[in-house]
């Protein structure tokens, strides 16, 4: 069926949605995504988890997850005559030279979590959703849509499991037998009846790597997540003190954490992305950790325009990098440059440098060779 005859079939009451189901993966490959399913709404299995997680309190200080109520596991709810949700996945893997585990094995720079490394990928995939959404438009005459990525209470990961984009691996991520999980989601949520796609199977089988390999032991058990201990909530949900037990996991881990992602061996799968929005900028792939230090709060505002990064403000910045400035090998350039920031104007800086110059001088005195009696 032609554009023109489904456009004429809205019309009439006749449109054939299987072809405009066909028609809306076919426009979302050309636009840049590489995959696109479709889900019914029904989530009563997430539902279930996600209560299960707020009431063991494992979503630490992130209030949102449970201040929209049960909209972000009912989508008619959320945006009232959805009946399904259209699931879209971006690959984000950079093309860099950059081995991360090169980059968290040296202790003078600084890891950011790979999705960072580019420009703010909530506006790359809403504005490409969103030009979806208005090809089907031009296509079918107006219908009821709203665009999602990352920003709105929706159970991405849920939905797009239920359009066949992938699974829930133990780690919590989703899991593409063809893409490993270095992949954005976004979502239109509508009200055309399309004909809802299968879901996969899980595929990790035996496989606890990302278990294993987590710094802060924060996957408690297959398929479960303690966010108070994952390094990816504590350098960026959070907005107080780190806890002083996990300060040393954290290595120099200074927005996000890759490691569960880095050892998938789903990942040998991945793709290296075609959007140049995703390539690393600024020198952010593997800086040095004295450099991002010595930043003023003008040039943090600049180097992070656009980026992810800057949701986190300057201070929990600062923060982050001293915890990991406190992680490296003694040197007097590091004990210098915590030194410089020691009466910061900030209690919250303070605290971290504090504990860091402290961390610094344990480490010296421990290397320092004893006196012989």
């Amino acid at each position: 069926m032609s554009i023109i005859d489904t456009m004429h079939g809205r019309e009439s009451g006749t449109l054939d949605l299987n072809a405009l189901a066909a028609d809306i993966k076919q426009w979302g490959r050309k636009l840049g995504f590489q995959h696109i399913g479709i889900a019914d709404i029904a989530l009563g299995e997430a539902e279930k988890h996600l209560l299960d997680w707020l009431q063991a309190g494992r979503h630490g200080e992130m209030a949102y997850m449970a201040r929209h109520g049960l909209k972000r596991t009912r989508p008619g709810e959320l945006v009232p005559g959805t009946v399904r949700i259209i699931s879209a996945r971006m690959d984000y893997w950079p093309e860099a030279d950059d081995d991360p585990w090169r980059i968290l094995e040296d202790d003078s720079l600084g890891y950011i979590s790979r999705y960072a490394l580019g420009r703010d990928y909530h506006k790359v995939l809403r504005k490409r959703l969103q030009r979806l959404a208005k090809q089907m438009e031009a296509a079918i005459g107006p219908f009821g849509y709203r665009v999602f990525s990352d920003s709105a209470p929706v159970m991405e990961k849920a939905l797009a499991e239920k359009a066949g984009l992938g699974w829930v691996g133990k780690h919590t991520n989703l899991l593409a037998r063809d893409a490993g999980s270095w992949f954005f989601l976004g979502e239109i949520y509508t009200d055309l009846p399309l004909p809802p796609d299968s879901a996969t199977t899980s595929h990790c089988g035996t496989c606890q790597a990302c278990i294993d390999i987590c710094p802060t032991q924060a996957i408690v058990a297959p398929y479960q997540l303690d966010a108070r201990r994952c390094i990816s909530y504590l350098t960026i949900e959070l907005r107080g003190s780190i806890p002083e037990p996990l300060r040393p996991l954290i290595g120099n881990r200074i927005y996000g954490c890759d490691d569960c992602q880095l050892v998938c061996p789903w990942n040998r799968y991945a793709q290296v992305t075609r959007e140049k929005d995703f390539s690393p900028r600024h020198g952010l792939a593997a800086p040095q950790l004295l450099d991002l230090f010595a930043w003023s709060e003008e040039e943090f505002l600049s180097r992070t325009e656009g980026s992810a990064i800057r949701r986190i403000g300057y201070l929990g910045w600062l923060r982050n990098i001293a915890v990991a400035l406190g992680n490296a090998a003694p040197h007097p350039h590091i004990i210098r440059a915590l030194q410089s920031r020691a009466d910061h104007s900030s209690a919250l800086v303070r605290e971290h440098v504090a504990w860091a110059l402290g961390e610094q001088a344990r480490k010296s005195r421990a290397a320092a060779p004893t006196e012989e009696n």
